[in-house]
């Protein structure tokens, strides 16, 4: 009938906080993609919250602002 409690919270709120951490990173995936091809990190991550493969499908797609060429893999 009790909850069971770790410090004094139920697992199911650990739970919820354990998976609202996973989905707040996973935002700043497209938000980091968007932000090297110099597109605003803070809106990505805004519309990833809510719209994670919409927004990563743009980033992906969005043409980059920047002249640099794409970064070499390190050779080991």
């Amino acid at each position: 009938m009790f909850a069971m409690s770790i410090l004094g919270f139920t697992l199911s709120t650990i739970w919820a906080v354990i998976i609202l951490l996973i989905w707040i990173a996973f935002a700043f995936w497209p938000a980091r993609v968007a932000a090297r091809k110099g597109y605003s990190f803070f809106l990505f991550f805004i519309m990833s919250l809510f719209l994670f493969v919409i927004a990563l499908l743009i980033a992906y797609m969005l043409p980059s602002k920047t002249n640099s060429p794409p970064a070499a893999p390190a050779a080991e």
